[in-house]
């Protein structure tokens, strides 16, 4: 394995060693210029539709304000962990501080959990947008849009710091290497000097109700939705309700899809590639994407995206 010669450098640090994406030299340089293209392409496109939505006067609707509040949360998301693997293919150590690490561990899956109860109340707004039309205007209020938006930051924020405290108490032992490129709680609790079975089961009971009940709650809200749908008595109707919710069903298909594979599987011991693999799919892939899909499916979006980079054409 590549981490041996970072093994005597493990057993005098006080932080850890990531890893990361191990290769020669000339291999770091390449995946440093591949991901600092990456990154800047994430921030180009959920910068683009958050100033769309704030120079458009059309936007300013629930939906097109929490989209905007989304890829807010998108560029933190990313910016969580790309920055560090940048620095980190450029070094010879590779090594993250104590309190780095744990720092990161906490914004890491914060934002994560955040994620989550945003894709939840976007649905919610969907269903009532398609299931309640008549009355959405004044159930969605922009004071209530302003309401769910604050919940979602805060519960995001109060889900893990408890078990991540924990976390971070216990005694490591051995390399202190981490065969990632982030502080994750499977990696960490490996280098443990003794097992912790509760901690272990207390982290997937928690890890599992962040993911089910907003899914459950997304789940619920595209049944109706579906049902509503499919009453529409014109195909042009169902096509427009369909393309409304194309974007959003699409995303969580894609973030909720890699997330269970990754900490709900019946195996809780992953192959270290496929574990880097699949967490940067829906770290680094999903916030990259995900202006993409709603430019392209979403025809007032593109147009204020247009309007925004060529005002002058628009004009």
């Amino acid at each position: 394995m590549n981490s041996a010669k970072y093994s005597n450098i493990g057993h005098t640090i006080s932080g850890f060693i990531l890893l990361g994406f191990p290769s020669p030299r000339e291999g770091q340089i390449l995946l440093f210029v591949l991901f600092s293209a990456v990154y800047l392409l994430t921030l180009i496109g959920n910068a683009s539709i958050i100033c769309a939505v704030r120079w458009d006067q059309r936007l300013h609707t629930p939906m097109y304000i929490l989209l905007a509040n989304f890829s807010f949360l998108e560029i933190w998301y990313v910016t969580s962990t790309v920055p560090n693997m940048l620095a980190n293919f450029l070094s010879d150590t590779k090594v993250i501080s104590f309190s780095g690490c744990f720092l990161q561990f906490y914004f890491f899956f914060s934002l994560g959990s955040t994620e989550c109860f945003f894709l939840a109340v976007m649905a919610f707004d969907r269903y009532l947008a398609i299931c309640r039309p008549l009355h959405y205007t004044s159930i969605m209020t922009k004071h209530l849009c302003t309401h769910l938006i604050v919940t979602c930051w805060i519960l995001g924020f109060l889900w893990f710091p408890v078990p991540i405290i924990i976390i971070s108490q216990m005694s490591f032992c051995g390399s202190r290497i981490i065969d990632h490129f982030l502080c994750d709680p499977g990696p960490l609790l490996a280098l443990t000097c003794s097992r912790a079975p509760m901690m272990e089961f207390f982290w997937t009971i928690i890890s599992s109700l962040l993911l089910f009940i907003p899914f459950l709650c997304i789940t619920v809200s595209y049944v109706l939705v579906l049902r509503a749908v499919l009453k529409v008595p014109s195909a042009a109707g169902r096509k427009k309700a369909f393309s409304t919710c194309g974007s959003h069903v699409t995303i969580v298909s894609l973030f909720y899809g890699s997330v269970m594979v990754m900490y709900l599987s019946p195996t809780s011991e992953h192959e270290a590639r496929m574990q880097k693999l699949v967490t940067l799919f829906y770290s680094v892939g999903t916030p990259l994407i995900n202006p993409m899909i709603y430019s392209l499916r979403n025809k007032d979006m593109k147009n204020a995206l247009q309007k925004f980079h060529f005002p002058r054409k628009c004009n």
